[in-house]
């Protein structure tokens, strides 16, 4: 199955797909994933929240149907689905920041709460949806600081208000599910949680690899305030394509629904420190780090890993680019983007190679 099925994403073209979301740096890579594959594209979201953005830098719009529309206007939502019609939803809408979530709780509960209520609420209303994904996180699990990964049956109750919407997301789906769904037969239904995503295009405040990024066009030294927080690390890529892969296998066969951790080798679980250690050796120029932990800083978890053997012996995804290919990749987008050339070329081109990798 590894080998041969999930490199036919050929499965996509023409294949009518709904994307909340769509304006983010994952959604952005998404999009031009299934571009590439001929995909019949539908994006839902807020206009990008940064400038510069991934999803203007690469010209996303153009290939796809785009939609500026907020996931908590239910009306709207389902004006937009209902005529689009789709095959398959991905959910990926979100205020996704942990410190943004403290500074904004409400809002981000809006969001992603009744942006999944919103959402479910489309799809159950669309005859034509067959295959939907509810995108999450790896921080919905109740944090134990546990040395092993967290499975997909233990129990969820994320602790700042970002993480804990998120845990909220999923019950939302999991009562939709029951209430709802499971009498489709013609419809399945998954949730992802997917651990940390690094790669060329991430313009957020408030990440690790951005905040190196920037520091190092700057010439500055890079500030690590939590070094020895351990994350499980993978290239966006990697995500994007198993969210894909599981849809494609649940259009094919419902009783692929369920949940799914997606996240790195346990090699690529390393403290924030290391990575920015990897970064600078990778980036080169002397580039260098300092320690500015933040005695009052907001709670953040210190030690977070997933397992991942049901995607694996489910489908056989596994990992394909590690920690350092990762970053090399971002660095390589980047360098193209300062130089001003072709950021959609080197996209294709990272795909393309990511699909050989496989």
């Amino acid at each position: 199955m590894e080998s041969v099925v999930i490199m036919n994403l050929t499965f996509y073209k023409n294949k009518r797909v709904f994307i909340t979301g769509h304006t983010g740096f994952k959604g952005s890579w998404m999009c031009k994933v299934l571009t590439m594959y001929g995909a019949n594209v539908m994006g839902y979201a807020l206009n990008p929240s940064t400038t510069p953005n991934l999803f203007e830098v690469a010209d996303i719009e153009s290939n796809i149907s785009h939609t500026v529309g907020n996931i908590s206007d239910l009306e709207h939502l389902k004006r937009v689905i209902m005529d689009f019609k789709p095959e398959i939803v991905i959910h990926m809408a979100a205020q996704p920041l942990v410190r943004e979530s403290y500074v904004d709780p409400v809002y981000t509960y809006q969001t992603n709460v009744m942006g999944t209520v919103n959402i479910c609420e489309a799809v159950r209303l669309c005859d034509s949806v067959k295959s939907f994904i509810n995108v999450t996180t790896d921080k919905v699990y109740e944090n134990k600081e546990w040395s092993w990964g967290y499975r997909e049956n233990d129990n969820l109750n994320g602790y700042d208000p970002y993480s804990n919407s998120k845990s909220c997301s999923e019950l939302v789906t999991s009562s939709y599910i029951n209430s709802y769904f499971s009498n489709n037969k013609n419809l399945a239904v998954s949730t992802c949680r997917a651990g940390n995503v690094i790669g060329g295009g991430d313009f957020s405040k408030d990440r690790i690899i951005p905040d190196c990024i920037q520091a190092a066009i700057k010439n500055e030294d890079i500030i690590v305030r939590n070094p020895f927080s351990v994350r499980p690390y993978q290239h966006v890529l990697e995500p994007v394509y198993a969210y894909l892969y599981i849809a494609m296998m649940m259009y094919q066969d419902a009783s692929y629904s369920g949940t799914y951790n997606i996240g790195p080798n346990e090699s690529d679980c390393i403290e924030t420190g290391a990575l920015t250690t990897l970064f600078c050796d990778i980036w080169g120029e002397n580039q260098k780090w300092i320690n500015l932990s933040e005695a009052n800083s907001v709670h953040e978890a210190n030690y977070l890993k997933l397992d991942t053997s049901k995607v694996k012996s489910t489908f056989g995804i596994k990992p394909r680019w590690d920690i350092s290919t990762a970053i090399e990749k971002t660095v390589e987008w980047t360098k193209v983007y300062n130089k001003g050339d072709n950021i959609s070329d080197v996209m294709c081109k990272q795909v393309i190679s990511y699909m050989e990798d496989l």
